[in-house]
């Protein structure tokens, strides 16, 4: 019988082995936590050439070679050991192509990224699955020799970065343990371990202890193609110990940011007050902040007071005194005019330079006239948090201090956001002349008090500006879409058997079959936009025995496919919607799904999650149930197919009968929605004609055209979303994932009352959303069919968006979504292409106890953090859309115009409707494209702010008077627009006044 010893473990060993700290619940309760870690001398250290560990590490294809005498300062091979703050900083050049050392990635500096930021530690773990990256994971941590414990004293970031030195310590003194001299054999040149780091006192104890350690500036300086790497080095705090440029006796122009628990405190007791900051479009020198306590956005005048904010920061506001309060600009003040001498190059050292542009922006602050409506004026005193990302710029040409080509020499230049909201980004770069004329993607690193501009670094570029690969590339990146290929991990989530999958044949035994419907026998039927290849909904319709109507909405069964918690899921959730541009579409889940296996197909078996409603003839809804079941959908029509069926006399079969039917019905649906209060308002939509859906060229665009079928359609989704809304918040209050539309506040509406009143006698009652309602269906003007179209388009602007949220997380009263009147909503009729409705699925699937809810689904906090991120990607999709359209649309009027040109039938024009004035400019709005331009003059014009009056000197006569609601014609073409290097639409007045001059 084997013999076995227990020995009780030195108090000295449980020193090292254990780990303690504390973690505070989410109580608020402060626990310690003590952990064991059990420490091994088998860590293998990933070098092909050692002895001792090759065999030991798995897989071996992962080890790492010694690299070649690429580096000037390592001739013999190295390897390089980063720091925390490298991941942190410079993640840019880690992940470039160009930098490819043999990284060993210390399992210490793994843990510390993770716990500073979730989104670089997702980079991480994307660089070491990258195919083209030689990175070994060593658990220094579990090693014996490498394992470190904190000190008395020492806070957790010394402990880190002794433990990093240590591991780089051992790393050598471990490779040439295994390579002794070899008698009468000349001693064999090891490679050498880099220290990465960007904290000076760490290169300086590193020095001390006999370690090779670099900053990160100083190894790429030594690489083959360090002129292109350096461009991608961030400009980092650290930087300013080696003199890489200028510094000191440089003119402070912006206040220092208040300690973040002064910012903490003030806003607590409410002498302060926390926000987003949003960039005026019109005025680079104005921004504001919404905050809860006042009903007017927080007013910011002048670089100083927005000090150094960007568009999405989030900050912390001081407001000054009521006698301070001023009101926003009527003038458009372009950043470009204004500041068009401004010299990348000394702008922040030459004092001289500085004044003049301070001087200059002073005399535009201050020349401002400003209406008499004041409100809340005040000045940034904190960021709590950074928007920055990588952003879409080009170079500006006339910031070069070199063209040549051939110059390796580095130059300071700007870099122009796509954004117009985004100040211009000052950068240092040796490839500035071959980056002239490209997109290219640029990181903010910095915004110093010193300095006029945020600093920067070049991260890639994107291509030829206008060629059509690089303008769509950068239109995802502008809105920060993710559009990468779905990995491995993701598709074999996907049915093994792939497009052959089907719907197997209906047994007791099957698992799809499991409590579901058999509804193939039924006259369903899909009606959905031209090309639409991803049909998440279906209809029927039925007249029962009993005189009442039964109505179905089938919804594609995507939750059968995609399950929680699996990579699918993740990057489902990551994504949170499918985006649609004018010319593609980018898919929130793989192809497979979206447009075969869940799309509801004709003349296909079909899982689906169905709601079927009993209606009487006045739609009363009598019962509602949901059932998982299998559908075969037997005609997939257009909007205009159906309509055309519908209306067609000689069409009495079932598919026929059930559309009007439905139809019968939707319309008494609506009408209900109207009179509980529903908006009805508008946005404007275009149809953009392409050549061919390989070209993807623009040929024309008009307005869309909404048919009968288009509120068919619309008004059983929007009964599918309340019922489905209903069931789940009854099964889980605390968790369900609804939609809400809050009410806008009443402020947000006073400029449209004003101008109604004053220009055309009408009034707008926004007391409630039905007394809204019914005052839009009065703005007529006899005149102008489409004057009420225009009065809806702007009452949506004054709208708060419609979010998501988790049902435990908010009042009661505050569920309602005021533009349908519907006191409760949620999204469950596209799961194909949006999250939200998966989540929605799971949760209905449970409450009718076909599966048991994932435990996910179960925890608010954890449906908080999936929403919050779903809400963003939707915004940022539908902008990714907009922008595409005006992309489209300014391609399409460009062929008109060189077509009429060649024809020689003039220049492009249409009829606007004038929707804002300023001191210098008129904003108009073309219906029948769908755009808005900004119609600019350069003379001095008579405005009169009160009535929203222009006064424009006429050649001869009287000045013509132009004000806000009037028709008139513009002159459209197209010219390449300065931020975006996109074609841009330009208007010129044509009636009742020619512009062209002025």
């Amino acid at each position: 019988m084997v013999e076995i010893t227990i020995r009780k473990r030195p108090r000295s060993e449980a020193v090292i082995t254990q780990r303690k700290f504390f973690k505070k619940t989410a109580r608020g309760k402060v626990i310690k936590v003590l952990r064991e870690r059990y420490l091994r001398d088998d860590v293998g250290c990933g070098i092909q050439s050692c002895r001792e560990c090759s065999e030991a590490c798995t897989p071996s294809s992962s080890l790492l070679p010694e690299s070649g005498a690429e580096h000037s300062l390592f001739p013999d091979g190295h390897f390089v050991l980063p720091d925390t703050n490298v991941f942190l900083s410079q993640m840019d050049l880690l992940e470039s192509s160009l930098f490819r050392p043999p990284i060993i990635l210390l399992q210490t500096v793994v843990e510390e990224v993770r716990h500073r930021s979730l989104p670089l530690y997702n980079r991480l773990k994307a660089l070491m699955a990258m195919d083209d990256k030689s990175i070994w994971t060593f658990y220094n941590e579990y090693r014996s020799e490498t394992a470190v414990v904190r000190e008395e004293n020492e806070t957790p970031n010394d402990r880190n970065d002794r433990g990093i030195r240590k591991a780089t310590a051992w790393y050598k003194d471990h490779l040439q343990l295994n390579n002794p001299p070899v008698r009468g054999k000349a001693p064999r040149k090891l490679p050498t371990f880099v220290l990465l780091t960007e904290d000076a006192a760490n290169r300086q104890k590193a020095e001390k202890e006999g370690l090779v350690s670099l900053s990160v500036r100083k190894y790429v300086e030594g690489m083959k193609d360090s002129s292109q790497l350096l461009d991608l080095l961030a400009s980092v705090e650290a930087d300013e110990i080696e003199p890489t440029r200028a510094a000191g006796g440089k003119q402070i122009l912006y206040s220092e940011y208040l300690p973040s628990a002064t910012l903490i405190s003030g806003v607590k007791a409410g002498d302060l007050h926390q926000g987003h900051f949003n960039a005026n479009q019109y005025n680079y020198l104005e921004g504001s902040v919404s905050v809860p306590a006042f009903t007017k956005p927080v007013l910011l005048i002048g670089r100083e007071n927005m000090n150094r904010s960007t568009s999405g920061d989030i900050v912390v506001v001081e407001v000054f005194p009521d006698s301070e309060w001023k009101a926003p600009a009527d003038e458009v003040v372009d950043q470009d005019s204004t500041l068009k001498n401004d010299d990348a190059e000394s702008g922040d050292e030459d004092e001289a330079e500085d004044d003049i542009v301070t001087r200059t922006e002073s005399k535009v602050t201050s020349s401002e006239k400003r209406s008499s409506e004041k409100q809340p004026t005040g000045r940034v005193v904190g960021v709590i948090k950074r928007n920055w990302r990588p952003y879409v710029c080009h170079i500006d040409s006339t910031s070069l201090t070199s063209i040549n080509s051939t110059s390796l020499s580095v130059q300071t230049v700007f870099a122009t956001p796509v954004s117009r909201l985004l100040p211009r980004i000052r950068l240092r770069t040796r490839q500035a002349p071959s980056l002239i004329g490209q997109k290219i993607l640029v990181s903010i690193d910095r915004w110093d008090v010193t300095s006029r501009y945020p600093e920067g670094h070049f991260v890639r570029a994107l291509g030829k500006v206008e060629s059509k690969e690089a303008e769509q590339e950068s239109l995802l990146l502008e809105f920060d879409v993710p559009y990468r290929p779905f990995g491995k991990a993701i598709l074999d989530c996907l049915p093994k058997e792939g497009e052959q999958w089907v719907v197997p044949p209906k047994s007791d035994t099957s698992p799809e079959w499991r409590d579901r419907e058999d509804l193939r026998s039924f006259t369903i039927c899909s009606i959905d936009p031209p090309g639409c290849q991803d049909i998440d909904d279906a209809l029927h319709a039925r007249r029962l025995p009993n005189g009442n109507i039964e109505a179905g909405v089938h919804i594609a069964d995507v939750s059968h496919f995609v399950h929680a918690d699996t990579p699918m899921d993740s990057e489902a959730a990551s994504r949170g919607t499918t985006v649609y541009l004018v010319d593609k579409r980018i898919d929130m889940l793989p192809s497979l799904l979206g447009t075969n296996l869940c799309s509801l197909r004709p003349y296909v078996e079909r899982l689906a999650f169905s709601a079927i409603w009993e209606l009487t003839p006045d739609a009363d809804i009598v019962n509602v149930r949901f059932t998982k079941s299998v559908i075969a959908s037997k005609a997939a029509f257009t909007y205009e197919e159906a309509q055309i069926r519908k209306d067609d006399p000689n069409q009495k079969d079932d598919l026929t009968e059930g559309i009007r039917l439905l139809n019968s019905i939707a319309i008494k649906l609506k009408a209900k929605r109207m009179a509980a209060g529903a908006l009805n308002l508008a946005s404007p939509e275009v149809k953009i004609h392409l050549d061919s859906s390989e070209s993807s060229d623009p040929i024309d665009v008009e307005q869309k055209e909404l048919r009968e079928t288009n509120s068919l359609v619309e008004e059983f989704m929007l009964l599918a979303n309340i019922s489905v809304a209903q069931k789940i918040q009854e099964t889980f209050p605390q968790t369900a994932v609804l939609r809400r539309h809050m009410p806008p506040p009443k402020t947000n509406f006073e400029k449209l009352q004003d101008i109604l009143q004053k220009r055309k006698g009408l009034t707008l009652d926004v007391s409630s959303s039905g007394a809204l309602a019914a005052s839009l269906d009065k703005c007529i003007d006899s005149e102008e069919p489409a004057f009420n179209t225009l009065v809806r388009i702007m009452a949506t602007r004054c709208m708060l968006s419609a979010e998501y949220f988790c049902s435990g997380s908010v009042a009661r009263d505050t569920f309602g979504h005021y533009g349908l009147a519907s006191p409760i909503y949620t999204h469950f009729t596209s799961p194909i292409r949006r999250y939200a409705d998966v989540l929605a699925h799971r949760q209905l699937a449970a409450a009718i106890g076909y599966s048991p809810l994932h435990p996910s689904l179960h925890g608010k906090s954890h449906v908080e953090r999936i929403l919050d991120v779903v809400n963003r990607r939707h915004r940022m999709a539908q902008m990714a859309s907009r922008a595409s359209v005006e992309f489209y649309v300014g391609l399409a009027l460009k062929g008109r115009e060189e077509r009429n040109k060649a024809s020689g039938a003039g220049a492009v024009t249409e009829e606007a409707f004038v929707i804002r004035t300023f001191r210098n400019g008129l904003g108009v709005f073309v219906s029948s494209l769908g755009i808005e331009g900004l119609i600019m003059f350069k003379n001095d014009l008579q405005f009169d702010a009160e009535n929203y009056t222009l006064s424009i000197p006429a050649p001869s006569g009287p000045p013509v008077t132009i004000s806000v609601f009037d028709k008139v014609v513009v002159r459209i073409e197209v010219e390449k627009d300065k931020n975006t290097q996109r074609g841009r639409v330009k208007m010129t007045l044509v009636s009742p006044i020619d512009s062209k001059n002025m």
